[in-house]
């Protein structure tokens, strides 16, 4: 077995060396061809052209790494766009109940109000010959950001969806409030007329222009509970800047910012 091995090792070394001598006798080859005048004007232009296919090669190379680089750029961008398709999904898979909506909408009620009524409501839109279009600011929808700035220590259990919900029942009391504003006093019943006169004493210089309503105007017009998570919300509106409180004459006068 050691025979053996030995016997192979000695003929690889004679290969090494008998190509060793090969290469050599090529070189003096070559060197006795360069040597021969008739010869050289061939060498010249082969080495004029290996020359070109050098600058060439320096060229493809170049080539080749800017292509690399465009490659790796274009897989950056196509997983850019794949994440983000992935997000866009996810959101259209997952569209909250609640989207915010218009901050103002248009109630038609009948012409025919009294001076005194003028001073009780908010901006209006262009008179129409038989009708005016008036316009109700009513509190926007909290969105899914808003409701995530919010602080834990304020909204506790609370949900994004029953913040809402609260929003559309305040939108309620409004409408029911202001519709009530705008009619004519003489197309009023007797309970709507107490109403009335009920909005107009609660009305001050600092609500002048302004849309609001009371603790009695959305037990009127709703049938939330004014519990301590009514008023826990009533806070989470304040902190989003969708009301505002206004004290005095012993009443909390939530105004629509």
């Amino acid at each position: 077995m050691m025979k053996d091995m030995g016997s192979s090792c000695l003929e690889d070394l004679c290969s090494h060396i008998n190509a060793k001598i090969s290469s050599v006798k090529n070189c003096i080859q070559l060197r006795n061809i360069g040597e021969d005048e008739s010869r050289k004007p061939v060498l010249h232009k082969i080495q004029n052209e290996v020359y070109l296919i050098h600058d060439l090669l320096n060229k493809m190379e170049m080539i080749v790494k800017q292509q690399e680089k465009r490659r790796d750029l274009l897989k950056e961008i196509q997983k850019t766009a794949e994440r983000d398709q992935k997000e866009a999904q996810h959101l259209l898979d997952h569209i909250p109940p609640y989207l915010p909506k218009p901050t103002k909408s248009c109630v038609t009620v009948p012409t025919g109000k009294q001076e005194g009524q003028n001073k009780a409501v908010g901006p209006k839109c262009a008179k129409k010959p038989a009708k005016e279009t008036v316009v109700i600011k009513e509190v926007a929808l909290i969105t899914t950001e808003e409701f995530e700035s919010v602080p834990a220590y304020m909204k506790g259990r609370i949900t994004y969806d029953q913040i809402n919900a609260v929003v559309q029942q305040i939108n309620k009391a409004v409408e029911g409030k202001y519709k009530i504003l705008y009619q004519p006093l003489k197309s009023m019943s007797a309970p709507v007329r107490n109403l009335y006169h009920r909005f107009m004493e609660e009305e001050t210089k600092d609500t002048k222009g302004a849309f609001f309503v009371v603790e009695a105007d959305i037990k009127e017009f709703t049938q939330l509970k004014l519990d301590k998570r009514f008023h826990t919300i009533l806070s989470i509106l304040r902190h989003c800047q969708r009301v505002r409180e206004l004290r005095g004459s012993g009443l909390i006068r939530y105004i629509i910012c």
